[in-house]
């Protein structure tokens, strides 16, 4: 459907000019390919994927911008190629197919949705109503007009057969050993960049958990540290003590406690966790008091912001980047599409997806 912000625009343009059950495995970093060598200094080479991490979220967002106009063209394309076929099937022309059963059921704005959009940019039109109501009732008509054609082309697309090969901009993303769940030769996996003390990753964790069970043994899930620091204050030591966790493989069952109560993060709520699930307590006090995961933590923030993670939740689904918190029908979107492009589709895929 059309947002409002858009409806707005176009109707003033119009009438001014008219966690999870699975246990933790170890999973070896992937080797990522750095691509082709485009540069010599001094005898040293320089790669393109050398000039991405140069480049780092900058070149994700042209790229994403890139394939979202690239799949906006490609979805009115196919829906015209759709529209065509249906006329040419009944023997007529796309213009009298849509006159026949689109336009024609388009019913003229009422009094009432004409005043409710005058009421809204009355600041804006800077006439009264009267001199430009014809030019509202038009172009309010216009527009139902155009939802009313797109929702008979995606009528259309929902009854034929596609096969869309356009694929959104993907990075080559590593993992930890040892901070995985899941089964290893799963085809899809999940790299997620998280910070302890923020409450969207605390609301992902619910969807994630969910994501696993559901699709059991077809995804993995991987856990990056990346706290945001200045927001966040206790983030950093938070993921220092869960590095310190997996030291003594409990990694997961800690994970999940600080999620759980992710108040509680100053040292002592560390300590406390580690006891209660068993830690050796004086080895975790010294790694937390050490600061012996420092780098690693560091290293995934850099990582992670070269790759494109400005914020958390960051998730990277068999590379494709998806920033935030979603709903867990967005994930299932990619996932599906992910197991379906491996040849190992999930069971309970529905059509219209």
């Amino acid at each position: 459907m059309l947002g409002l912000r858009t409806v707005h625009i176009s109707i003033l343009t119009l009438v001014s000019c008219w966690m999870f059950a699975a246990p933790c495995f170890a999973q070896g970093k992937p080797q990522a390919s750095r691509g082709e060598l485009i540069a010599t200094v001094a005898g040293q080479p320089i790669y393109e994927q050398d000039l991405a991490a140069e480049l780092g979220s900058k070149l994700l967002q042209l790229r994403s911008q890139e394939y979202q106009m690239k799949s906006k063209a490609l979805d009115e394309l196919i829906r015209k190629k759709l529209i065509d076929a249906e006329a040419q099937k009944r023997g007529m022309s796309a213009d009298k197919l849509l006159e026949q059963e689109v336009d024609s059921k388009v019913a003229d704005p009422s009094d009432a949705e004409i005043e409710g959009y005058y009421l809204a940019v009355r600041g804006q039109a800077n006439q009264p109503l009267q001199e430009i109501k014809s030019q509202i009732q038009q172009a309010l008509k216009l527009l139902k007009t155009q939802q009313a054609r797109q929702d008979y082309g995606d009528l259309l697309l929902a009854e034929a057969k596609t096969s869309v090969l356009l694929r959104p901009p993907k990075v080559e993303v590593g993992y930890d050993p040892g901070r995985v769940r899941g089964e290893a030769r799963a085809p899809v996996t999940i790299v997620e960049f998280s910070d302890f003390q923020c409450p969207y990753c605390k609301k992902a964790e619910a969807i994630l958990k969910d994501l696993l069970g559901k699709y059991s043994g077809q995804i993995k899930l991987a856990y990056r540290d990346f706290p945001l620091r200045a927001l966040h204050p206790q983030a950093q030591l938070a993921a220092e003590a869960g590095r310190c966790a997996e030291e003594q493989g409990k990694f997961c069952e800690y994970h999940d406690a600080l999620f759980q109560e992710q108040s509680k993060l100053d040292e002592a709520a560390l300590v406390k966790t580690a006891q209660t699930l068993g830690l050796n307590e004086k080895s975790f006090q010294t790694c937390l008091k050490g600061g012996k995961f420092n780098a690693q933590i560091e290293q995934d923030v850099q990582e992670g912001t070269k790759a494109g993670v400005s914020g958390t939740p960051g998730f990277f689904i068999n590379g494709e980047f998806v920033n935030g918190a979603q709903t867990e029908a967005e994930f299932e979107k990619i996932i599906e599409r992910e197991l379906a492009i491996s040849g190992k589709p999930h069971a309970t895929i529905r059509a219209s997806r």
